[in-house]
This record gives structure tokens, sequence and C-alpha cells, in this order.
């Protein structure tokens, strides 16, 4: 994957300016690929803002207010059980939306979507968002499309907790937060995996060591860097490389 990345021309860059948080131009791979006039006619009634992180997008059983087109950082799908417990199912950025119910008809989010690395994007209503998809075919089949694409993601992450050692699992989610934002420091810390990756907040500060000491990673205060992505790959569970595989497979398809 390492390999495939660099013969694209994709840089990783060493801090959040040098990308600007994707507000420069736009980068939303699902509004590049609209026609023009369907583009337009989203734009026209989206508003453009920055999303901090901790910001919540959609709450778990509550009526989805608004879209967002991601323009980048990164926004977590989150499970919560009854007892406030939760976890990652999935992720997204600027390949992504989030309210992906109301397209088939539903007005309720079954997840939590909040943002875990600074973001910014497109924000349009609910109702706007509705009342757009019958003049925008193209837009409703990309959307139909992107819903897959998260559904890999929960089908595989949720073998990958099951079954997969927490330094594994680190090291995949580790590999697809940097895939979405470009940056070789990840402003997270232990608290924070701990919550995204199911487990307890001293197993992550181990497996944290475990790749610190094979010289995958650098982990500082509220900040993790990577070091040497090819080998951090290898270190990772299958998972991370399934994932990649299946979504190369079905952009084939769509070409």
């Amino acid at each position: 994957m390492a390999d495939r990345v660099q013969s694209l021309g994709v840089k990783f860059a060493d801090s959040p300016a040098a990308t600007d948080g994707g507000r420069r131009s736009m980068e939303n791979e699902i509004l590049l690929g609209l026609p023009r006039k369907e583009r337009a006619l989203i734009l026209s009634k989206s508003e453009f803002l920055s999303l901090p992180a901790r910001t919540i997008l959609t709450e778990m059983s509550k009526p989805i207010e608004f879209c967002y087109f991601l323009n980048g950082g990164v926004v977590s799908v989150i499970h919560v059980m009854t007892d406030g417990k939760s976890v990652e199912v999935g992720l997204t950025g600027k390949e992504g939306f989030v309210g992906l119910p109301l397209v088939v008809g539903y007005s309720t989010s079954p997840t939590r979507g909040i943002v875990q690395i600074d973001a910014a994007g497109y924000k349009i209503s609910a109702q706007d968002l509705k009342n757009s998809l019958s003049a925008c075919p193209k837009l409703r089949e990309s959307l139909h499309r992107y819903s897959q694409e998260l559904s890999i993601q929960a089908i595989q992450i949720a073998a990958c907790n099951r079954l997969h050692e927490v330094d594994e699992r680190l090291a995949r989610w580790l590999l697809m937060s940097q895939d979405r934002i470009r940056l070789r420091v990840l402003p997270l810390t232990q608290e924070f995996l701990s919550q995204m990756l199911g487990t307890r907040r001293a197993s992550v500060s181990v497996a944290s060591a475990i790749l610190r000491k094979k010289g995958l990673i650098e982990a500082g205060r509220g900040h993790v860097s990577i070091l040497d992505r090819k080998k951090l790959e290898e270190a990772s569970c299958e998972c991370y490389g399934a994932i990649q595989r299946q979504l190369e497979s079905w952009r084939k398809d769509s070409q």
C-alpha cells in the first residue's frame, strides 16, 4: 500500500498548517465527482464551515437536522451502548458524507458522528438535501456507493476488534486516519484512542509502547507521530489491507 501511495505522488505533511484543514480548495471527493450542474445546486444550498474536534454532527437515535460533505479532518462513526460505553465502527474524511440514512428515507441516525481531528465541510439541511436528490441522480448514486464503503469498514472493524491484538488494531487505526488527513503528526490522545478501539487506556499504552519500540511511531502529549508508514502497514492486522483491496475493487467496477 505504501508503494502505491507514493506512486500516486501523495505526500504526508508534517503539521496541520501544511493542509490548512482542507479549507483552501474543495476536496470532498463526492462533490468533486458530480456533474457541474448537480454540484452547483448542492453548493447553492450549503454553508462551508470549520468543524472543531469534539463537534457532534449526528447523535444516535436523534433526528438528522444537517448533513455534511467533509472537506478534511476525521469524523468517527460511533456506536454507543446503553451503559454509555462506546466503540468506533467507522471513520470518514474528505472521501465521505455524514447523514446517509436520509438518502434512503430515514430521518434518524443509528450512530453518533463526532469530529475527532479538526475538520471542515459543506453543511446542508436535511430537508434541502432530500429536496435536491431527485434533481441529482449522480449524487444519489454516489451516496449509495459510499454507504457500501462505510458498511465494509463496519464489518471489518467488528471482526478486527474481536480477533486482533490491540497493537495491530492501533496500527490499523493510525493508517486509516493518516489516509484522510495526510499528516505525519496526528493530534490524538491515549484516552481518545482507547475510546475508538473499545479497550482500556492501559491496553493502548502497552500497544503504543510496542509500536514505539519497533521505531514505527513516537507518542507525545496529545499527539502521535508516524515515523515509518511502510513498516506500520506491516505491523497492522490484515484488516487495513482487506478494506483497501475491497475499495479498490469497487472503484474499478465503477469506472
